[in-house]
């Protein structure tokens, strides 16, 4: 388990609002979000139905763990910095989950329309 918390302590760090806000809201927001959304958008590509629903799952507790590693880290920020972060931050949330969710509503849909064909 030590060496589980040594290999995530960046991620840790963030969680916890110690990170600088700028590391925190462009790499792991939106570098590694883009990321995970190339990920999905290949499985969406190729068809992948159990690939796209894990990805599903991988994407909404991630970005669950980066909207709330934001908000903490800005709280160390200059005012203005604070204010873009949280507001990026909400417009974020519901952006996610209007995409997330839309995207797992169609995902069941097609799940069941081909366990139904079989």
């Amino acid at each position: 388990m030590r060496w589980l918390s040594l290999f995530l302590a960046p991620e840790l760090r963030a969680w916890r609002g110690e990170m600088a806000l700028w590391k925190v809201y462009w790499g792991y927001g939106v570098f590694a979000s883009a990321l995970l959304a190339v990920l999905l958008f290949g499985a969406l590509r190729h068809q992948q139905l159990w690939l796209q629903h894990g990805l599903l799952a991988v994407l909404l507790l991630y970005t669950i763990w980066i909207l709330i590693s934001v908000w903490r880290c800005a709280q160390h920020a200059h005012p203005r910095w604070r204010f873009f972060a949280r507001l990026s931050t909400i417009v974020w949330a519901g952006n996610a989950l209007m995409v997330l969710g839309f995207l797992e509503l169609d995902l069941l849909a097609r799940l069941l329309r081909s366990w139904s064909e079989a």
